[in-house]
């Protein structure tokens, strides 16, 4: 899994510490999740998909082998 994180939070001119803490979350959470070292769990994906007025698939994107 692969994801735009990093791309929706430049488009809102958001840094990775103002992105968290709309999500309740820590800067280091969102850095793990734009790296691709941590998944969010679904609930944190909708508030994400939320806060950016998109789908979660649009942020979110199932690599081809899996």
């Amino acid at each position: 899994m692969r994801n735009n994180l990093k791309i929706k939070r430049a488009m809102h001119n958001l840094t990775q510490q103002d992105l968290a803490d709309k999500l309740g979350v820590s800067r280091q959470t969102v850095n793990a999740i734009e790296t691709d070292k941590y998944l969010p769990t679904l609930g944190l994906a909708f508030k994400i998909a939320k806060l950016f007025d998109t789908t979660i698939e649009d942020i979110f994107i199932q690599n081809e082998e899996g």
